[in-house]
């Protein structure tokens, strides 16, 4: 009954929040452009307008127009056109004096709410009420977060910039430690599936994929205060050439960002073992201090687009049973992380017409972490680790007619890594190279007596590696379009995959005695994913329905054993997966509207045995997520995220297994002062005492308020 009275709940205070709101500022609903509505494509993107036979991740940030898989339907620009205005996406014109119009993309978020209330944004804010990632927070998502897709976990979700791998080989816990600013990238894709084959890279889950945006000249400051003395303020700039370079314009776009904070147990009072309060705390152990800098380089023209990229991003924060908390029935313990994240990024994409590319990347990336725990004075971890990674990818069409197109998509890359450590030294190895080339054959054929287009892939991935024997994955799959303007049912389709991770060093390298205790017979892990995914639309109500299933093999989980007070173990596991996803979006003039709903069910084969799983098991077998956003008169919005989940009874919880979150956030554009926005956000609107992670204790409601200014 608790977990149904809290279900009405977050439907009432949801929904009737809404109508409040539109009963104070009543408007008629009128219809929008559709491309507006941003309509989903299965559950693996859904936050870009869709055009007809147009592959969304390949067009995203192309800058030229992509063509339908027939030829009958392409609308090539004409040869010889050459960019007549500076910056991306402006119109061109051709030979014969016709203007070119630019590809118009509209990003349609999943989410209400892509800034925090308590530091700047980063790639991981605009994931947080993501109906089909779930973010599993440490302190606030900005701090340290796990990410996981479909019950995954943080260490089975790759991330993947312009089809470059960015892998955290330490640990996953840094797989989202991305230093770029927001502002530099499209919204995040979430593959699965086969989907998954050509973009993702060691996660057998899924993985998201990011985007660069053309750079487009302006800039923005802005400046933030909020309680516990958190102050934080962000700045960006671009400039884009106005003469062209060789046919090519030169753009270049910077970025720096600073936040701090003393967190909410700074200046609190702990209670001893006996019961009597112990000494006021001398250093803080729920503060922060975050720094970002970027710089972008970008020459682009009507058919390529090259971008030189370097990052920064230092991490200094404490929280209270951040990673190894004792016993459950043990007090707090404080620890103290200090993670520094470079990252250089090189890539080309040359687009190659009829929907054709070729892109190149490689990027560089190290890590530094420093992690103590005070109450252990001894204790202090070290590691760096070096990444180096090469890929290339792309799409070549074989042979196309008037009624059907075949067309090969290809990608291979290499990825070096390297590991020095104070502490992860009980493993094999500390460095290795693995090597990984997919191949995907996709036959595309027109049906006249429905109007559609039927669409057969086929294909697979090799993953070799000079420490572990190698892997071949399958892949196949088969889906259909409806092309005309009518019906219901909008895309159907079916496909299976199999993928295959390698362990990371903190698993591998442990010993295994200790806080963390590591496994270095570790090896490969597989995945089996199965999914069937539909699309329903009708006028501007997109609804996109998934049914999955997965089978992990060997993979790496995290558990805690009594036997051992204190410590972790690292373990190989079999679990199985079944879920249900389903994502409604609508969009009016005045409001907009994302429901989600997510439904998972595991068996596993080990947990009987031992206290309770950090990560594997750690999920919710019911999720419900709303995202809405009114835009009100006078330059007014409200933008309000909510999130009920019914978690999986997990023996390390304490507290609520069945939490209502949300997140809400007023923004004014000032009309006097063009350019000008003024905000106000509340982060756990409803002050919620819920463990993301076991044991460890959740951030309280956080207040702030926000100056930007626009040009």
């Amino acid at each position: 009954m608790g977990t149904v009275r809290r279900l009405m709940s977050f439907l009432t205070r949801t929904f009737l929040t809404g109508a409040s709101l539109l009963g104070v500022f009543p408007f008629g609903v009128l219809p929008v452009d559709a491309l507006a509505d941003g309509m989903p494509q299965g559950g693996d993107n859904g936050v870009q307008a869709e055009v007809a036979g147009v592959d969304t991740a390949s067009r995203k940030n192309s800058g030229v127009a992509q063509a339908s898989p027939f030829p009958a339907a392409a609308k090539a620009q004409p040869a010889g056109a050459t960019t007549e205005n500076s910056g991306a996406g402006q119109a061109s014109l051709a030979d014969d004096g016709l203007v070119v119009l630019p590809p118009v993309v509209a990003f349609a978020p999943r989410v209400a709410n892509s800034t925090p209330a308590d530091s700047f944004s980063m790639p991981v804010t605009a994931l947080r009420f993501d109906p089909v990632v779930d973010v599993q927070a440490r302190s606030v998502g900005e701090t340290q977060s796990d990410v996981s897709i479909r019950g995954g976990t943080f260490e089975n979700t790759g991330f993947v910039l312009e089809g470059i791998p960015l892998y955290a080989p330490q640990t996953g816990h840094y797989a989202a430690e991305l230093p770029i600013s927001p502002a530099f990238l499209g919204e995040p894709e979430v593959r699965t599936g086969a989907s998954n084959i050509l973009t993702g890279w060691n996660g057998t889950a899924g993985s998201i994929a990011y985007s660069w945006l053309p750079v487009v000249q302006g800039g923005s400051v802005s400046a933030m205060a909020g309680d516990r003395d958190l102050f934080g303020a962000d700045a960006r700039a671009a400039l884009v050439s106005k003469e062209t370079v060789l046919g090519r314009r030169l753009a270049v776009e910077i970025a720096a960002s600073h936040s701090r904070g003393d967190g909410p147990f700074g200046n609190e009072r702990r209670i001893a073992a006996d019961g009597t309060p112990a000494a006021e705390d001398e250093v803080p152990f729920s503060d922060h201090s975050f720094q970002r800098y970027n710089l972008r380089l970008q020459q682009r023209d009507a058919r390529s687009q090259t971008d030189l990229f370097a990052g920064y991003q230092a991490k200094d924060y404490a929280w209270p049973n951040l990673y190894a908390k004792g016993l459950p029935s043990r007090l707090w313990r404080d620890e103290r992380e200090d993670v520094r994240t470079r990252l250089f990024v090189l890539n080309h994409r040359q687009e190659l017409g009829g929907g054709d590319y070729v892109r190149l990347g490689a990027s560089h990336a190290t890590t530094k972490d420093h992690y103590s725990i005070p109450a252990i004075a001894t204790y202090h971890a070290r590691h760096t680790t070096t990444v180096f990674t090469a890929t290339v990818d792309g799409r070549q069409t074989l042979r196309a007619s008037a009624a059907s197109a075949t067309a090969l998509r290809y990608r291979a890359g290499i990825v070096a890594d390297s590991l020095r450590s104070n502490t992860l030294n009980a493993g094999r190895h500390n460095s290795r190279t693995l090597f990984a080339a997919s191949l995907l054959g996709e036959h595309a054929h027109a049906l006249e007596s429905t109007g559609g287009s039927l669409v057969l892939t086929a294909g697979g991935t090799l993953d070799e590696g000079n420490r572990d024997p190698g892997a071949l994955s399958p892949a196949a799959g088969i889906s259909w379009r409806n092309d005309s303007p009518g019906g219901l049912l909008r895309r159907a389709g079916i496909d299976y995959s199999e993928s295959t991770q390698l362990p990371t060093y903190m698993a591998l390298n442990s010993a295994p005695a200790g806080l963390f205790g590591g496994n270095a017979s570790l090896g490969r892990s597989r995945a089996r994913n199965a999914q069937i995914s539909a699309e329903f639309s009708r006028e501007r109500w997109a609804v996109t329905p998934s049914i999955f299933f997965r089978r992990d093999e060997d993979l790496v989980d995290w558990v805690f054993d009594y036997a051992t007070a204190g410590s972790r173990r690292a373990r190989p596991v079999d679990i199985d997966t079944a879920g249900l996803e389903v994502s409604v979006r609508r969009s009016w003039e005045h409001f907009s509207l994302t429901l989600g709903y997510v439904f998972l069910h595991k068996d596993d084969d080990y947990t009987s045995g031992v206290t309770g799983s950090f990560y594997a098991m750690n999920y919710a077998r019911h999720r419900l997520t709303a995202a809405m956003v009114f835009r009100l008169p006078y330059g007014f919005e409200i933008h309000l995220d909510n999130e009920f989940r019914v978690q999986e009874r997990n023996r390390l919880r304490t507290g609520t297994d069945t939490p209502l979150l949300g997140s809400l956030g007023i923004h004014w554009r000032v009309p006097a002062f063009e350019g000008l926005t003024l905000s106000a956000q509340v982060d756990n609107l409803w002050n919620t005492s819920f463990q993301d992670v076991p044991l460890v204790p959740s951030a309280p409601r956080t207040f702030s308020a926000r100056a930007e200014y626009r040009w």
